[in-house]
């Protein structure tokens, strides 16, 4: 076998990158994260609250329909619950009236509010938001729609 000595010099400078090279470059990607980063949240927050403005579209069809049957909402002891199984003791419940197995949650986790009589209709039904604000300040309701027409 034969050994060659090592030459420490031989290749100085031909690869790799500095110290200031590496800084820089991860500078600039903090700064493009920075400004891109909070529009995608905004967006994902828009798309959270939209769905929940959906969910509750489709919570207050269902409500239409059980009233069209039995002439009446659910009360706020039979809650949603009665769009899925029919409360005890009740005659012409022809539902389910949703097409899931369970009243949805809205999209933050948190169950909807149902509340009747409601205080901006003949009921309010509404999701406390991203912070679940007891304040209602985040709030997606069901008499927000009516108010923006």
């Amino acid at each position: 076998m034969c050994f060659r000595p090592l030459r420490p010099h031989a290749h100085r400078g031909t690869s790799g990158f500095t110290l200031v090279e590496l800084l820089v470059v991860l500078a600039v990607l903090a700064l493009i994260v920075g400004l891109v980063a909070p529009r995608a949240l905004g967006y994902l927050g828009r798309g959270k609250t939209e769905a929940a403005r959906i969910d509750i579209r489709t919570l207050g069809t269902a409500l239409d329909l059980f009233r069209l049957d039995l002439a009446r909402f659910p009360t706020q002891a039979e809650g949603l619950q009665a769009l899925i199984a029919p409360p005890p003791g009740v005659a012409g419940w022809a539902g389910p009236y949703l097409p899931e197995k369970s009243v949805p949650s809205d999209p933050w986790g948190h169950p909807y509010i149902y509340r009747i009589p409601g205080q901006h209709g003949v009921y309010d039904l509404f999701s406390l938001g991203a912070g679940n604000a007891p304040d209602g300040s985040e709030a997606v309701a069901n008499w927000q729609d009516a108010e923006s027409r």
